[in-house]
């Protein structure tokens, strides 16, 4: 079989999430692994494909991807037949990706801002108006559970359930039960298992 995908990849790192994605989706792929800690991913080789030096990035039948959000609407859409997003015309394709645009457009740097202890002076020039703002909306989405469009599991569910379980980790979220149930919820299925489990063995085996 032709693999025609590959996804390049730094453990413990944002790729991670993508690498849970490909498992749920059953996609043919291969992995560029790169060691972070040793700046593989600021050499040349790598520059030449994502100048940013950034993971994840894939690169699909010669199409570079980058960025999160992109990169999962598009193996969601690709590998359509593992109905991980909702099609166009169906009613939940527009919260499906409200949703996707949300994590990257207001949760993230509304939780970078924070961490950093960045004051916001003008909430209006900020894009996504405060944290407590970003944060209650988050909530009560997650309340109406079990997933974000409710009982249907998405491409969407990977991005925020791996997100938000290593911030919550790193304790850089406020404490809700909401998110981790949700987190347990999304981090048991077998193929975040399998996903994460390949991911500690490729960051083990740059340790050594």
């Amino acid at each position: 079989m032709t693999i025609n995908l590959t996804l390049h990849h730094c453990p413990n790192s944002r790729s991670t999430g993508v690498l849970a994605l490909l498992e749920e989706l059953k996609a043919p792929y291969e992995l560029h692994v790169m060691n972070m800690k040793k700046k593989e991913n600021r050499e040349p080789a790598y520059l030449a494909i994502n100048p940013m030096g950034k993971v994840p990035a894939i690169v699909h039948e010669g199409a570079l991807v980058t960025e999160q959000v992109a990169i999962y609407t598009y193996l969601a859409d690709v590998f359509s037949e593992a109905k991980l997003a909702p099609p166009l015309g169906d009613p939940l394709r527009g919260p499906y990706l409200r949703w996707m645009a949300f994590y990257g457009s207001c949760f993230e740097p509304a939780l970078i801002d924070r961490w950093l202890k960045r004051e916001v002076p003008d909430q209006a020039t900020t894009g996504y108006g405060s944290f407590d703002d970003v944060f209650n909306t988050l909530l009560a989405q997650l309340a109406k559970g079990p997933y974000l469009l409710g009982e249907q599991f998405t491409a969407l569910d990977v991005l925020w359930g791996t997100a938000l379980g290593w911030m919550d980790m790193f304790e850089l979220l406020p404490k809700r039960s909401e998110i981790g149930e949700y987190v347990k919820r999304v981090h048991s299925r077998p193929a975040i298992v399998a996903a994460q489990a390949k991911d500690q063995a490729l960051a083990a085996a740059q340790e050594a």
